[in-house]
């Protein structure tokens, strides 16, 4: 997936790495984890998560989050009222199960 681009992604976010330390913590290093692999492969300036994604990887607590996680990303540029620029933002949801890796284009509204 090209950095910078506008569009619909899909991906399969591998969350084993969280395993690795403390088991206190590992549901809050999951969510951190899925924002920094969201923001290199997009290279998105700021990443918006979901509620339904961060429910889902709390859904078993703090100290069993799941192993992967399949998101669906959203990339657009928007207005910063602040700076009067534009930066690319992206919003991340659930992927349905059907949905397959990689670009994603959603059906057109009738």
């Amino acid at each position: 997936m090209p950095k910078g681009k506008e569009g619909y992604y899909v991906y399969i976010v591998p969350l084993q790495r969280v395993y690795w330390g403390r088991r206190t913590n590992r549901a809050d290093r999951a969510v951190k984890l899925l924002r920094r692999f969201v923001q290199r492969h997009t290279g998105a300036d700021h990443v918006i998560i979901d509620t339904e994604v961060n429910n889902y990887i709390w859904s078993r607590g703090r100290e069993k989050p799941p192993r992967r996680i399949k998101v669906l990303v959203s990339v657009r540029k928007e207005k910063d009222e602040e700076e009067e620029t534009e930066v690319l933002v992206a919003r991340v949801r659930l992927a349905g199960p059907k949905l397959r890796p990689g670009t994603y284009q959603p059906k057109e509204a009738k």
